[in-house]
C-alpha cells in the first residue's frame, strides 16, 4: 500500500511539474530580435527599406559584434554614397563608438577626432552633446591612481566641464556632472597628499599652498577635513619655529607666535562649521580646546549640507581596497554624489605666496611699537659733495676766465707794492717792471752746409786717396797661384 501511494504522489508530481512549465512556456514573451535593440541602433525601430537605412543597419550589427573594421567601412560607404541622407550624423558619430569600442590608445585618439569633427560639423544637433560627453570619457577611462601621471585626469576635467557649460539643457548633464566629481576626487586627493608629505617633512610654506588649492578648488572632496586640519597643524608648526628661532627678539617672537596661532585656530574652526558631520570634526575641537580657543556652533543649514554629502557617499569596503592594488585607474568610491562641482579653476595658492604673506607679517610685528620715520625731502649735494644716488647734484661750477690770464693757465701775477714802514726791506731790485722778451740770437751756420750757386772748396792740405778695392769682392775669378792650382774647388 506504501509503495502504491508513492507512485500516486510521483505520478501527481510530475503532472504538476510538466503543467507548470507549459504554462511558462506559453507565457514566455518571443525573443526580441537584435535589430529592434535600440541601446545598440536607436534607429532599429525605424521600418524603412532604403539602401542607406540598410547599410546603417548593417553597420550598427558589425559593431555589437565586435568587428569594428568592418562596421566603419560600412559607414563610410553610406557617407559617401548618401551624403543628403537623414541618417549621415547618426553614422558620422557611430564612426567614432566604433574607434572607442575598439580601445587602445591610437583608436582613442582617433574617437577623438571623430567626436570633434562631428561638434565641428553639426554643433546644433542634439547629438553634440552626447559626443562632447564621450570626448570626456576617453580621458576618463585611461586615468591613472592619484600618485602617478594625472594628465588624463585633467583632461577628463576640462572635457566635462565643456559639456556642462557648452550644453547645458542636455539630458547628459547629470551624468557629466557626475564624472566631474569623480575626477576632482582624484585630483583633490592627489593635491592632498602631496601638502601632507610636505607637512611632515616640516615644510610647512608649501603644505599650506597645496592645502590651501584643495580647500579652494575642491570643496566636496570627501576628506576635506583632514585638508583643514593640516593646514591648522601647518600654521601650529610655523608658530613653533618662531618661538624658537633665535633670530627674533622677545616681543616681536610673541606677535608672530599669536598671529600663527589665530590662523591655525581659523583653520580648525572651518572644520567644525563647515563638515559638522566628517569623521575629525572631534579631532578640531580637541585641537581649539587645547588652545584656549572658543569652539563654534555649525548652522543647521551646513549640518543638513554636511549630511546629504556624506550619505551620498558609498563605504568603502575591504573588496574595494583589495582590487585598488591591482586596478589599473583610480577609485572614486568615496566620491560624492550630490552637490555642484566645481566649473571653474580659482587662482592657485604657491609656496612663494605663502613666504610673502609670512613676510610681511614679520614686519608687521617688527613694526608694532615703533614710531614711524617721517620722510625727509631730499636735498642737493654741495659743489664739493660726492653725488649720492638718492639726492639730484647740482651742475659743475663754470669757472670764468681772469682778465689778465695769458690764455696759457698761467696767471700773470704783479709783485705787491712795498711798505716804506716796514721793518724788513725787501731784497732784491724794487721796480717791479719785467724785462722785455728777448729775441733769441740766431744760430751758426753749420759747417756742412753749402749755399746755392757757390762750389764746395777742398780744403787745404789734404789729398784725395783712390780707393783700394783689392779686398773687395768680385764677380771675376782671380787666378791661383803656386800649389793652390792643384786645388779644384
Amino acid at each position: 500500500m506504501n509503495r502504491l501511494t508513492l507512485k500516486i504522489v510521483a505520478v501527481v508530481l510530475m503532472a504538476l511539474a510538466l503543467g507548470a512549465f507549459t504554462a511558462q512556456a506559453k507565457d514566455k514573451k518571443p525573443k526580441k530580435n537584435k535589430h529592434e535593440d535600440l541601446s545598440v541602433n536607436p534607429l532599429a525601430g525605424v521600418n524603412s527599406k532604403q539602401p542607406d537605412k540598410e547599410l546603417y543597419d548593417k553597420a550598427m550589427l558589425a559593431l555589437k559584434k565586435g568587428r569594428y573594421d568592418v562596421a566603419r567601412l560600412d559607414l563610410q560607404a553610406m557617407l559617401n554614397t548618401y551624403p543628403d541622407s537623414e541618417y549621415r550624423m547618426r553614422a558620422k558619430l557611430a564612426v567614432g563608438d566604433s574607434w572607442f569600442k575598439e580601445g587602445g590608445e591610437a583608436a582613442l585618439t582617433q574617437a577623438e577626432a571623430e567626436y570633434k569633427d562631428f561638434i565641428t560639423f553639426f554643433p546644433d544637433a542634439p547629438e553634440a552633446a552626447e559626443a562632447q560627453m564621450k570626448v570626456g570619457d576617453i580621458y576618463y577611462e585611461q586615468m591613472e591612481k592619484p600618485d602617478r601621471d594625472y594628465t588624463n585626469a585633467q583632461n577628463a576635467e576640462r572635457e566635462y566641464r565643456s559639456m556642462i557649460n557648452m550644453f547645458p539643457d542636455s539630458t547628459l548633464v547629470p551624468r557629466a556632472k557626475q564624472k566631474l566629481r569623480d575626477v576632482q576626487e582624484v585630483l583633490a586627493e592627489r593635491e592632498a597628499q602631496i601638502g601632507l608629505y610636505y607637512g611632515t617633512r616640516e615644510n610647512y610654506s608649501a603644505s599650506i599652498a597645496r592645502l590651501q588649492t584643495v580647500v579652494d578648488t575642491y570643496p566636496l572632496y570627501s576628506k576635506s577635513d583632514q585638508v583643514l586640519l593640516g593646514i591648522g597643524d601647518a600654521y601650529a608648526g610655523e608658530a613653533r619655529i618662531t618661538q624658537s628661532s633665535p633670530r627674533f627678539q622677545g616681543a616681536m617672537k610673541e606677535r608672530l607666535y599669536a598671529v600663527f596661532m589665530d590662523k591655525a585656530a581659523e583653520a580648525y574652526a572651518k572644520v567644525i562649521t563647515r563638515y559638522p558631520m566628517a569623521p575629525h570634526v572631534e579631532d578640531a575641537r580637541d585641537r581649539l580646546v587645547a588652545m584656549n580657543r572658543p569652539v563654534p556652533e555649525p548652522t543647521p543649514e551646513a549640518v543638513a549640507e554636511n549630511d546629504a554629502e556624506e550619505r551620498s557617499r558609498q563605504p568603502l569596503r575591504f573588496t574595494d581596497k583589495t582590487f585598488d592594488l591591482i586596478r589599473h585607474g583610480p577609485s572614486v568610491v568615496e566620491a560624492v554624489h550630490v552637490g555642484e562641482p566645481s566649473l571653474d579653476d580659482p587662482k592657485r595658492t604657491l609656496a612663494p605666496d605663502v613666504n610673502n604673506q609670512n613676510l610681511a607679517l614679520m614686519n608687521a610685528a617688527s613694526a608694532v611699537g615703533k614710531p614711524a620715520t617721517p620722510v625727509v625731502a631730499a636735498t642737493p649735494t654741495g659743489v664739493n659733495e660726492p653725488p649720492r644716488s638718492d639726492q639730484p647734484s647740482q651742475a659743475p661750477l663754470q669757472l670764468e676766465r681772469p682778465t689778465d690770464s695769458t690764455g696759457l693757465g698761467v696767471q700773470v701775477v704783479s709783485a705787491p707794492t712795498v711798505d716804506p714802514n716796514a721793518v724788513v726791506k725787501a731784497v732784491g731790485p724794487v721796480s717791479s717792471a719785467l724785462p722785455a722778451a728777448e729775441k733769441p740770437a740766431e744760430a751758426p751756420d753749420q759747417v756742412n752746409d753749402i749755399k746755392s750757386g757757390t762750389t764746395p772748396a777742398t780744403v787745404a792740405g789734404t789729398k784725395k786717396k783712390k780707393a783700394d778695392l783689392s779686398d773687395e769682392s768680385s764677380s771675376k775669378k782671380k787666378k791661383k797661384k803656386g800649389i793652390a792650382k792643384l786645388n779644384p774647388f
